[in-house]
């Protein structure tokens, strides 16, 4: 079969190449992939991956052999599903644990979004439990997992506020149902916020436990900037109660055991027109090299999605 393998002396890290097709698991199904979607940590640590490996995350596609342990879908059905590692490639051995049907109204671009984005927003916000009448801020609001949880947190009754880096990829965000729109998150502001969903790192993550409501928490997923993060810890102190949770997509997953509910309830919601997977780019996975470039450049807000042909 073809995949998308790492390969140093490619462009962008990855080389469409024929590898074995995958072995599944007792507990895996064999998927056969028509999209998949890109995440920003996927390829920003592509030259950490070992030479030949196929990686992605995200798949979108139809059985082709159903789970030999009975547990999952039947052969043809649509579905969509995560992978620890092998996405990008025409087949994957997604676990039943983390598959769902995908209806027929939503397309398979569209259920490729779901997985890694749309289900750290569910989760992330599941941390924090309700958010009726809360203060919600979402760092990286501009971004895939960012896009996902301004909705959901706005239909979840939260007073919604979205940090972009800038007015330009903050467009479309008081659409999607922010309240408000910032570009900075300044450490010295008076409001608090009693749920904060952070992903910037450094200075960001810094300035979001001093603007943390006492008793209130901050959910950290991701460290977009690189940068480390230095805090006077006594500037969090006064935040009494206050929480920080670190947060990891598929551990959280293997804790709760909802991945396969979550997505049925993602794809459901994106089917029914009341979720907007916010998809920017659409392209051939044979011309993975300009998204990959402009993903890691920060040029493009919202999902990129690549199609198995």
């Amino acid at each position: 079969m073809l995949a998308l393998v790492t390969d140093s002396s490619a462009p962008e890290g990855v080389a469409l190449t024929e590898v074995d097709e995958p072995v599944p698991e007792p507990g895996e199904t064999l998927v056969e992939v028509h999209a998949f979607s890109l995440n920003r940590g996927e390829v920003r640590n592509l030259s950490s991956r070992p030479q030949g490996v196929v990686h992605g995350w995200d798949v979108a596609g139809v059985v082709r052999r159903p789970a030999a342990d009975g547990t999952g879908p039947g052969e043809g059905v649509r579905v969509v599903g995560m992978v620890a590692r092998g996405a990008w490639a025409q087949l994957a051995a997604v676990p039943t644990s983390v598959l769902a049907e995908l209806p027929e109204a939503v397309s398979f671009e569209a259920g490729a979004t779901l997985p890694i984005a749309g289900l750290t927003a569910v989760r992330t916000l599941a941390v924090a439990g309700s958010l009726l009448g809360r203060r919600l801020l979402v760092t990286g609001a501009a971004g895939g997992v960012g896009r996902f949880a301004v909705q959901l947190g706005r239909r979840g009754g939260a007073h919604v506020t979205g940090v972009a880096a800038s007015e330009e990829r903050a467009r479309g965000l008081r659409e999607l149902g922010a309240d408000e729109v910032i570009t900075e998150l300044d450490a010295e502001a008076e409001v608090a916020y009693d749920v904060i969903l952070e992903s910037v790192g450094g200075a960001t993550l810094a300035a979001a436990l001093q603007r943390v409501a006492p008793r209130g928490i901050v959910v950290t997923f991701g460290n977009s900037s690189g940068e480390p993060t230095t805090l006077d810890v006594s500037r969090f102190y006064p935040r009494t109660g206050a929480r920080l949770f670190a947060f990891r997509i598929f551990d959280e997953l293997a804790r709760e055991a909802t991945g396969s509910h979550d997505l049925r309830f993602l794809a459901e919601e994106v089917g029914a027109g009341r979720l907007d997977p916010q998809i920017s780019v659409t392209a051939s996975w044979r011309e993975a090299e300009s998204p990959i470039k402009a993903l890691l450049g920060r040029r493009v807000p919202g999902k990129v999605v690549l199609t198995v042909d």
